[in-house]
């Protein structure tokens, strides 16, 4: 999947979910970043108030729910800098993936 698509999905996500105050990037450790804020997301590497290192591979999975944030995170496989609140309140976003 290609981050253009990722960042479409979770515009419409954001925007079902009604959106996130603060800015979120995914960085999908070497192949590119989707950085979101409100109801859009855009393939960025812009600075967030939380960022979230996460293979691509590992974030498809998530988003499908096929695998548990808390256990990715819990694993190792998905490390959060900055404010940790902003990746607690996502569930409601993958929900809507």
């Amino acid at each position: 999947m290609e981050n253009s698509e990722i960042a479409t999905k979770m515009t419409e996500a954001l925007e079902k979910a009604g959106g996130i105050d603060k800015s979120v990037k995914f960085d999908f450790n070497g192949d590119g970043s989707v950085w979101a804020q409100g109801t859009s997301a855009e393939v960025s590497d812009k600075d967030a108030d939380c960022v979230i290192n996460v293979d691509k591979a590992d974030f498809i999975s998530l988003a499908k729910g096929e695998m548990d944030p808390m256990m990715a995170f819990m694993s190792g496989k998905l490390k959060v800098t900055g404010d940790m609140s902003v990746a607690m309140g996502l569930q409601s976003i993958f929900s809507n993936m």
